[in-house]
């Protein structure tokens, strides 16, 4: 059953709720720096966060469970921080460095809420079933390519795919490698299809996403061999048990570079400022847009129209057209509603 939705004055409501346990928590977090010996700023990162509780592993390794100082902003997993010690294992971020990128979302009242800080790489998760969809996937794309990252599509559960499965499935993904995207193809019942995940993730700090039931709770087992460590880890340094199964946390890959896990990513969606940032938002598209022999070309019946010669030409693929015209009308409709 679909969920219902929330009246005005009931997001109001939870904004407002929201608002006061946030105040609430920023007063304690100054009341523990008040009275604690004053300790030499720190640097470090934001390895898990949980409502405003947070764990940050400082330059030695060590992990700290720490408040966040009032009006400072929020921190999120991949924040760096500055930091003070307050006591043995506890300590309160002062600051947050400056972002290199945010992933977001909108919240109850529409405001972006950050999701992860200082990606590197997105990988779009795929699988067999439920089916894939390129228009989610082009919103995931899109959201890379805005962020300025790298982006990668995994297909995942390759063991339920016959050989006529994979090669309409390879078909269909085909477009996206013309364009630079890497495919990989792998299922969890054989460990060498990880590899050249493992490889491509290693240095980086990733976040996958993708629709729910592409097994990305399983990959992310499969990546991290030693993941019950980590999250004993985690829970005994800052005493917020095995929340870390169900909050967002930034683990350590075997290879070097790291992998935030965020249950928000589950319902991430492309958030848009304008026209112009969903036009660079397709890599393949962008190059085209104001080459149409009309400025205010809609892309659709007009004569002339670059995007349209360049599917005709086979240059670029319709659906991946399609795609970006309904984003744009959407776009349209809502900014048309503010």
């Amino acid at each position: 059953m679909p969920g219902r939705r929330l009246s005005d004055r009931q997001k109001a409501r939870i904004l407002n709720l929201q608002d006061q346990r946030r105040q609430r928590l920023d007063e304690r977090a100054e009341q523990v720096l008040a009275t604690c010996e004053v300790d030499q700023p720190r640097h470090g990162l934001v390895v898990v966060r949980h409502g405003a509780e947070l764990a940050v592993e400082d330059e030695a390794g060590q992990v700290w469970h720490c408040l966040a100082r009032q009006n400072m902003g929020h921190p999120v997993c991949g924040d760096r921080v500055v930091w003070q010690a307050s006591g043995p294992d506890r300590g309160v971020v002062t600051a947050i460095q400056a972002r290199a990128t945010v992933l977001a979302r909108p919240d109850y009242s529409g405001r972006d809420k950050a999701l992860a800080a200082n990606l590197t790489q997105l990988v779009a998760i795929l699988a067999p079933r439920p089916e894939p969809s390129t228009y989610l996937l082009d919103q995931y794309l899109a959201a890379a390519e805005r962020l300025g990252v790298k982006a990668l599509i995994a297909c995942n559960k390759t063991d339920l795919l016959d050989a006529q499965g994979r090669a309409t499935l390879a078909s269909l993904l085909a477009p996206y490698e013309r364009i630079g995207y890497p495919l990989i193809w792998l299922s969890l019942l054989d460990a060498q299809d990880l590899r050249p995940l493992a490889a491509r993730l290693a240095g980086e700090t990733n976040i996958l996403v993708g629709q729910s039931g592409v097994g990305k709770s399983s990959l992310v087992k499969a990546l991290l061999p030693d993941l019950d460590i980590q999250i004993g880890r985690l829970s005994l340094a800052t005493g917020l048990g095995r929340h870390t199964t169900s909050t967002a946390t930034c683990y350590h890959l075997p290879g070097g570079g790291h992998l935030i896990d965020s249950p928000g990513v589950r319902s991430f969606r492309l958030t848009l400022d304008g026209q112009a940032d969903l036009e660079h938002g397709f890599r393949d598209i962008a190059p085209l847009i104001g080459h149409c022999r009309f400025a205010n070309c809609h892309h659709d019946q007009e004569p002339g129209c670059a995007l349209k010669e360049a599917v005709a030409a086979g240059e670029l693929n319709p659906e991946r057209l399609a795609n970006f015209l309904h984003m744009s009308a959407t776009l349209e409709r809502s900014n048309a509603r503010h």
